[in-house]
């Protein structure tokens, strides 16, 4: 059963690449159709009650007049958006994503159609749409990311008066983005694998080095992750670039696979395909949820770490705008952060009245560096091209179907 679910999820992920998923229903293109199948009905009989008589085509034209009131009374009540939709792209994971827009819907009553990217896709997606953006909300992925989209001019600002219950360390002071949750760069271990062979945990960024991890080590790709660019980032900062470098080349033998995106790594490690995921320490709990036996450990030398942000997707579509910052209330709000312990994602919330899940790894308890964020944000292009040219070029990078 939980390789079924995992099945699952894949094949969502496949389905989903061909255009904006809907929560609990069908696609925005079948909506689609079916609106076009709905006009073309109404004008069909419109034209064949104007040319019955003048007084059906007055009395037609009267009831128009009342439906679009009525229509228009709707779109006020709703909060003037005209839309009880919204599209957006995310870099949560499948179950997850799911899992939260629900809820939304159930909550408000909007139905939400996404698309589920890596981060560093749904960055370079956005970029590309600049002049006709296609969705309203980039959710979930580093902060990083979203400096960088700010920084390119695909943001609008949206500051939710949720963000009072969320600590100052983790606000945007350029007040663009907003915060809703924070996780640190660990490593997740297959107990069994690791029980089998005798061996300790790594307890050090040294220790992945050994030898007899060859072939054993599964991380994402920088050019395509947010969480492989948060790792790449984090041992820059904490060896400096020449020696970073030096050490991921050196790391390269043990590396079995570099996946697109990171929550496909401890994916790997679940299923016993590798024995080592370098992840965020909450996608690497998740398969635990499940049942597959993963354990976490931390580099003593100090690892990186992420704070997860949401934003409004600039110039996105007209219709969806309220329904977005009611988006971005929800989930800044306790009750949409509460969530994380509900659907056992391990994330640390940022709202601090929010419901924390059992065996959370919260940063207080490990040694984290001091993560300059903005700084890696101004250097990604630059990180990520020396990566594929010293490293491993992206097209190397694939998620196992």
């Amino acid at each position: 059963m939980r390789k079924i679910n995992r099945f699952m999820a894949v094949a969502l992920t496949v389905a989903m690449s061909a255009g904006l998923m809907a929560c609990g229903g069908g696609s925005a293109t079948t909506t689609t159709k079916a609106a076009a199948a709905t006009t073309a009905a109404t004008t069909k009989a419109a034209a064949t009650t104007a040319g019955a008589t003048t007084k059906a085509a007055a009395t037609t034209a009267g009831a128009t007049t009342k439906a679009a009131a009525a229509t228009t009374a709707k779109a006020a009540a709703s909060g003037g958006s005209g839309s009880k939709e919204l599209s957006l792209y995310t870099a949560y994971p499948e179950a997850e994503v799911v899992y939260y827009c629900n809820a939304f819907e159930k909550a408000t009553g909007i139905k939400v159609n996404y698309v589920r990217l890596s981060a560093g896709e749904m960055l370079t997606r956005v970029a590309a749409e600049k002049d006709n953006p296609k969705a309203s909300l980039m959710f979930g992925g580093s902060t990083d990311n979203y400096i960088a989209a700010n920084t390119q001019g695909l943001l609008d600002a949206y500051q939710s008066p949720n963000l009072s219950d969320t600590p100052k360390e983790y606000l945007d002071s350029s007040g663009v983005w907003d915060p809703i949750y924070v996780g640190c760069i660990a490593f997740a271990c297959n107990k069994d694998w690791f029980k089998s062979k005798g061996y300790d945990y790594p307890k050090s960024w040294q220790d992945l080095l050994d030898p007899k991890f060859k072939g054993q080590i599964v991380m994402a790709h920088p050019a395509t992750s947010g969480t492989a660019y948060t790792v790449l980032a984090t041992l820059v900062q904490l060896m400096k670039e020449d020696a970073a470098f030096d050490y991921l080349n050196k790391l390269k033998p043990n590396i079995s696979q570099f996946t697109k995106s990171g929550a496909a790594a401890p994916n790997a490690v679940a299923l016993g395909e590798a024995a080592i995921a370098i992840t965020f320490s909450h996608d690497g709990l998740q398969p635990t949820a499940e049942g597959y036996p993963i354990e976490l450990s931390f580099p003593s030398e100090g690892t990186g770490y992420e704070v997860g942000a949401v934003a409004l997707i600039k110039n996105g579509p007209k219709a969806e705008q309220e329904n977005a910052k009611k988006f971005i209330d929800w989930i800044c709000s306790k009750d949409g952060q509460s969530l994380y312990a509900e659907n056992k994602s391990f994330r640390v919330p940022t709202n601090t009245k929010a419901k924390v899940a059992d065996g959370l790894v919260t940063l207080d308890k490990v040694k984290t560096i001091k993560y300059d964020a903005k700084w890696a944000a101004d250097n990604k292009k630059d990180l990520t091209a020396k990566f594929e040219s010293k490293v491993s070029n992206a097209s190397e990078a694939k998620d196992k179907k």
